[in-house]
């Protein structure tokens, strides 16, 4: 036995260290919570968007790893001087570009049990506390958004927790794509057609190409502004019949609640009547606003989900849940499988051959997963659906405050009606000497949103909507208060001011020198004729 203990001992020195000691482990834990808690108290002093140059940091960090292990302090003390000057701060009260990604206290705990865990979910043998954690916690957010019955495991249907919308679409995409290949035969791939708006998110069109549609065969249909960029069900269904006509199968629609650019939503109810018509899929997009549908005043724009195969919301947009949380619902899960299920002999085992439990890894693209169900959990229980709705109505009457500044202000105009908790306005053009051209005016506008953004004190984002450059002002950050919004609008006002201020003295400027330059002509003029 003493060979055997000698050989042990050898054997052990010449192994790593213990890097999982609970007790170092408690130390260093709280001193990473420290350091993110003196973070979120001091976030909003930050420049919210990064200032640095394209590649600072390789400038000033080591050109190789470490031989010799660094600790914990050393390393955080460089995660102040250099990591958190090239960061966005996507946590600051002032941000309010895109879309938020809200974090919660309860959302981050909820992460951190889930990396703690380490749990690599793709069966349900695996871990099965973290399968059926998401059956029950998608269950429960169903119904919160009053989903049919159908999109529930209740009631046959289900839901999965993704990383993104982007991952949501394409995994209905191929659902969709399989299902009709079955139907109409393997080479008609070629033949297929998507339809949407031209405001619905590029992740449709991304998804489109890995699921091999011909690019020749998405169809992104106009909208309007008199129609508030909604996807019009007439201009669908010819664009649908147009495709028959010419040997083309109709595949797949997708429709959205709250668009990126001006949170338009589509009328559900007749889009849905045309998909049916013609056998489409239709998937509903639900990003952002989809988390509002909680509020009994915002529900309806979910009107005639109930007739659509699936239907995605981000927890992690508007919903407390920290990055990343795509709740998908579908209404026949086999759809899914059947495309994305596979079934290696080291897979096998007799749950899954039961089936009576839910394998996610036939859910979605990737096979393994994290136990994303957790942070879910902890936001629905550390909330409730009360302080939830609480927390969206507040940040909707940020929003109706700063679009009554807008409004208040005749220099401004709102561009698109605001629906939930984001603003869509310019400098209008009136408010300019002499710019009658749109993009004259679309190029203050510009200016605007470059000045505010590099001064550091607040984070806007822009889109162009029927040919007019806009500026979104999207409120849904966990720490923005109304201070915030009124502070945000005094930069806008300030820099506005600079801006038409110059306009105006270069105009003048251009005009006193047109007007040298005819006065000079026209004494030319005068003296050639004397002269004759």
């Amino acid at each position: 036995m003493g060979s055997v203990d000698n050989l042990t001992e050898k054997l052990a020195s010449k192994f790593p260290m213990n890097t999982l000691e609970p007790e170092e482990f408690r130390r260093q834990g709280h001193m990473m919570i420290d350091f993110l808690a003196d973070y979120y108290r001091k976030v909003e002093n930050y420049p919210v968007r990064s200032q640095v140059s394209p590649g600072y940091l390789r400038e000033i960090l080591p050109e190789s790893a470490p031989y010799n292990p660094e600790s914990l302090e050393t390393i955080l003390q460089d995660v102040q001087t250099k990591i958190i000057p090239g960061i966005t701060h996507w946590q600051s009260p002032n941000f309010f570009a895109y879309f938020p990604s809200s974090g919660s206290t309860a959302g981050f705990l909820g992460e951190m049990l889930s990396t703690g865990f380490n749990v690599v979910g793709f069966n349900w043998m695996v871990s099965p506390a973290a399968t059926e954690l998401e059956n029950v916690v998608t269950d429960w957010f169903g119904k919160m958004l009053q989903l049919p019955k159908s999109f529930l495991f209740s009631g046959g249907g289900g839901g999965v927790l993704q990383g993104t919308t982007c991952e949501a679409i394409l995994c209905t995409l191929v659902a969709a794509r399989d299902k009709n290949l079955r139907q109409h035969g393997m080479d008609n791939i070629g033949k297929l057609v998507v339809y949407c708006s031209d405001q619905t998110h590029s992740a449709l069109q991304k998804a489109a190409k890995i699921a091999g549609i011909d690019p020749m065969n998405f169809r992104a249909i106009e909208t309007t502004k008199s129609s508030n960029f909604q996807l019009c069900p007439k201009r669908l269904e010819s664009a649908i019949l147009y495709d028959m006509q010419n040997g083309l199968i109709p595949l797949y629609l997708c429709a959205t609640v709250g668009t990126t650019s001006s949170t338009t939503v589509d009328p559900l109810p007749a889009l849905t009547e045309v998909a049916k018509k013609y056998d489409l899929w239709v998937h509903v997009d639900a990003a952002f606003a989809g988390s509002a549908c909680i509020c009994p005043e915002f529900r309806q724009y979910l009107d005639g989900v109930e007739n659509a195969d699936s239907f995605s919301l981000n927890a992690h947009k508007w919903f407390l849940t920290t990055l990343d949380c795509c709740c998908l619902w579908v209404r026949d899960p086999s759809a899914l499988i059947k495309s994305l299920s596979t079934y290696p002999e080291f897979l096998k085992n007799n749950a899954s051959e039961t089936n009576k439990v839910v394998d996610y890894k036939d859910w979605q693209i990737m096979l393994s997963r994290r136990f994303r169900a957790l942070k879910l959990w902890f936001v629905l229980r550390s909330y409730g659906v009360g302080q939830l709705r609480e927390f969206i109505r507040g940040h909707v009457g940020m929003a109706k405050y700063f679009e009554g500044l807008v409004s208040m202000d005749n220099r401004f105009e709102v561009v698109a009606p605001r629906l939930f908790s984001m603003v869509c306005f310019r400098i209008k053009p009136s408010a300019m000497i002499g710019k009658n051209d749109e993009e004259e005016v679309n190029e203050i506008n510009r200016k605007l949103l470059e000045s505010v953004n590099e001064s550091g004190r607040i984070y806007v984002s822009h889109t162009v909507l029927a040919g007019i450059y806009v500026i979104r002002f999207a409120i849904g950050g966990t720490l923005t208060d109304m201070s915030h919004v009124s502070a945000a609008w005094k930069v806008l006002q300030d820099h506005a001011g600079a801006l038409l201020e110059e306009d105006a003295f270069m105009s003048k400027k251009l005009g006193d020198h047109a007007g040298a330059l005819i006065d000079d002509a026209f004494t030319s003029n005068k003296l050639v004729n004397i002269l004759s």
